[in-house]
């Protein structure tokens, strides 16, 4: 999480942070404020002095946002507008239905729950819109009110698995845009204290950092409702439906050229596609299916990367960002590499707080040449996401239609890959009799071909990838999981090590390289040659084929008849014991005679032919390199 995102996100949670003088100060709602918060807040404390510090000497030249008033036609923002094409195309699908679950065990106060929600709905304007098309355009209009009852599906019995299909059902059921509501609530009852608070948003009213702002609303109003104590959260100055109209009027013609001219300038000529190393064929048709995979980076390991990243000059993302794009390019082989990544997009203060969809896609292409040091590319990672982060308002739709990058309907343009750090936590919160634990939505999709998203947890780092399931085997993502791991150890261990050279397989997949796959003895007649257990073989099964090259095959029978052919004619020019025939065989044309094509061919029927000739001649052979000078082989011969 940058550091912008990081005093952003205390601020959602109702954290005021302020100087005096040189000192930081804070103040905090009742009960927001745990061990680990304030943890990371000190362990930033230089990095959030230097923020404050430079945000209070700085001017902002732009209009601030003002509420406007509700009587004329709402605009979507960009953002809204670009999903809400993309449903017209594909109004059923799930694609972009944002998921959370959160695990409930303690004594539940349901009616508390019932409360908590309705109170963000009424707090958040973008809860209670819907956009219907008036003359064929798009419209927020605002619900005056809107509540919602909690359904409570009654699971005690269940299994794990089949209450997660459930969930995935739920989460796959399409929203209709046009009359809503376009957030579902459901409660499933495991056990008398133990239940999963299942929440569905459509895309277009959410992203992952308002999911962040309604855990934690959702934990602060629980308490106060469970208590009967006062609400503490203060009143909205402003709504998403404000920013919409601002970002329209901000966003001038001058700024969208200005911004696009840096896409057009940093993105043209990239290599359209990653050819990462899949499983299955690539279909013709994007399939969008898809399955995740989670795991968990040790405590040690996630506090050496933090250390590093603070050293380096560099953030948590900086680093993150580095390792995935170094095992791209281990993986590929492919030195330009581009790499889809999500921001926040909250770069005012009066969006902080606000649920809705703000979050933009830049594309940080990184270009690697030669084979640096992981210290040197990391580098190179903060200088492309810096330039970009100062680009960050132009839409990623209207970058690809200035582009125009080549289109197909098997895989995404621009980039196939994404890679996120996630700004909301997932810790388990402490709230009246019960905690609260958020919890992955496995969908059964995947946007992509591969999304790496990572969390922070007092346990450490959490990742979990999303994966296209007909392109990738659930055992191809955990071998990549595993090698991304080594590749971070490694990384932190010697920075200073050449990216090319950073190891990737763990300790079993390496005896398993270069011990198991390397035991190749098997026992054999030694008292005989190989030409005369080949002939062996012949008896055995003459009609079976030996050899395969290109649209020529021979039989058992076939080889050894034609080397047994070549072996006499050898022998008529003096070949036997003791006796070196050098064989020089390169690729040829089938018209030519056996003698010239015997002299030319190379890694084909008649390479094996001549071995086998010259073995049964009695002679032994000399392979000798046609793309050698001729000098050098004349020396040779």
């Amino acid at each position: 999480m940058t550091i912008i995102e990081f005093v952003s996100y205390l601020n959602s949670l109702g954290i005021k942070i302020w100087l005096e003088g040189d000192q930081l100060n804070y103040r905090a709602p009742k009960g927001v404020m745990n061990p680990d918060l304030k943890n990371k807040l000190l362990g930033r404390k230089s990095e959030i002095l230097a923020f404050l510090e430079e945000a209070k000497n700085a001017t902002d030249s732009s209009e601030p946002i003002l509420s406007i008033q509700r009587s004329g036609e709402l605009p979507l923002s960009f953002a809204q507008q670009r999903m809400w094409f993309l449903y017209q195309l594909e109004s059923q699908s799930p694609f972009y239905n944002e998921g959370l679950q959160l695990r409930v065990e303690g004594v539940l106060n349901v009616e508390a729950l019932g409360q908590s929600i309705n109170e963000i709905i009424r707090r958040h304007e973008i809860l209670r819109t819907t956009f219907p098309a008036v003359d064929g355009k798009p419209l927020q209009v605002i619900s005056p009110s809107l509540t919602t009852a909690i359904p409570i599906l009654d699971l005690q019995g269940l299994k794990e698995s089949e209450v997660q299909q459930i969930v995935t059902k739920e989460a796959r059921q399409p929203f209709d845009l046009s009359n809503g509501p376009l957030l579902r609530v459901t409660l499933l009852r495991l056990g008398s204290e133990s239940y999963v608070l299942v929440l569905i948003m459509h895309h277009i009213i959410t992203d992952g950092w308002s999911m962040g702002i309604f855990i934690q609303e959702l934990s602060i109003l629980y308490r106060a409702f469970t208590l009967a104590s006062p609400l503490l959260l203060p009143e909205l100055p402003i709504q998403y439906a404000d920013f919409a109209v601002w970002q329209r009027q901000w966003l001038t013609e001058e700024v969208q050229k200005q911004q696009l001219n840096y896409w057009k300038q940093q993105l043209t000529g990239a290599t359209p596609l990653l050819e990462l190393p899949t499983d299955k064929p690539r279909p013709p048709v994007q399939t969008f299916c898809g399955a995740t995979q989670e795991f968990q980076i040790d405590q040690n390991l996630s506090k050496q990367i933090k250390t590093f990243s603070q050293q380096s000059g560099a953030t948590l993302f900086h680093t993150l960002l580095a390792a995935f794009v170094v095992l791209m390019f281990r993986y590929t082989g492919q030195d330009d590499i581009c790499i889809g990544s999500p921001i926040a997009n909250r770069n005012r203060r009066e969006i902080e707080s606000l649920i809705g969809f703000f979050v933009n896609t830049l594309v940080l292409r990184h270009q690697i040449k030669g084979n640096p040091s992981f210290s040197e590319f990391l580098s190179q990672v903060r200088q492309v996401a810096t330039s970009a982060y100062t680009h960050q308002d132009v839409p990623f739709e209207q970058v690809v239609e200035a582009l125009q990058p080549e289109r197909s309907l098997s895989y995404n343009p621009l980039f196939q890959v994404v890679f996120v750090l996630e700004n909301f936590l997932l810790d388990t919160l402490e709230l009246p009799n019960l905690t609260l634990t958020p919890q992955f939505v496995e969908r059964g999709t995947s946007q992509f071909d591969l999304t790496l998203a990572v969390w922070e947890t007092k346990e450490g780092l959490i990742g979990s990838w999303e994966y296209n399931s007909d392109l990738f085997e659930a055992d191809t993502i955990a071998r990549m999981t595993s090698h991304f791991q080594t590749l971070l150890a490694a990384m932190i261990a010697n920075p200073n090590q050449l990216i090319g050279e950073l190891p990737l397989l763990n300790q079993q997949e390496r005896h398993q390289l270069l011990v198991e796959w390397n035991d190749t003895y098997t026992p054999y007649p030694d008292s005989k040659c190989i030409h005369q257990l080949f002939e062996e073989q012949v008896e055995k099964t003459p009609n079976a084929v030996a050899v395969v090259y290109e649209d020529e095959s021979l039989t058992y029978q076939q080889l050894n008849d034609r080397a047994n052919q070549l072996a006499q004619y050898l022998q008529t020019l003096g070949v036997g014991a003791e006796v070196l025939v050098g064989i020089c065989i390169e690729r040829s044309s089938k018209t030519l005679p056996f003698a010239q094509r015997l002299r030319q061919e190379k890694a084909s029927p008649l390479m094996v032919v001549g071995l086998l000739g010259i073995l049964k001649a009695g002679g032994a052979y000399v392979p000798l390199d046609p793309a050698y000078p001729q000098e050098r082989l004349a020396f040779m011969l």
